[in-house]
């Protein structure tokens, strides 16, 4: 991830719930494929920035895109990436991030870790 990304910590108006999924993630896909997040802002409604940065996957090469997208409840969904991945990361009870990736009709999963 480039080294410019920056996380602003979320403000007093925004729900604890929400304020978890602020900072950098680290994780791998199927075991095999790293990828990270930085969740750079979120507002009270639970809108967001974000960097998305990832290794080989499948037939895609390594690549990082900025985007935004949405908590609801304990999940992030970010809007669809411009390599056509969507992407979706669930808040689980032990503070790691429960990661999916959809994308040319493969699924990968897997455990991000804050960084």
């Amino acid at each position: 991830m480039h080294q410019s990304v920056a996380v602003t910590p979320p403000g007093k108006g925004v729900p604890t719930k929400y304020a978890a999924f602020s900072g950098l993630w680290a994780g791998r896909l199927d075991g095999m494929y790293d990828a990270k997040l930085a969740v750079q802002t979120i507002s009270s409604n639970g809108k967001v920035t974000v960097t998305y940065a990832w290794g080989n996957l499948g037939d895609n090469y390594p690549g990082e895109a900025a985007g935004a997208g949405r908590i609801v409840g304990s999940t992030l969904k970010l809007e669809r990436l411009p390599n056509g991945a969507e992407v979706s990361f669930v808040m689980l009870s032990d503070g790691a991030l429960a990661g999916t990736v959809r994308l040319a009709g493969q699924t990968y999963t897997g455990a991000f870790l804050r960084q």
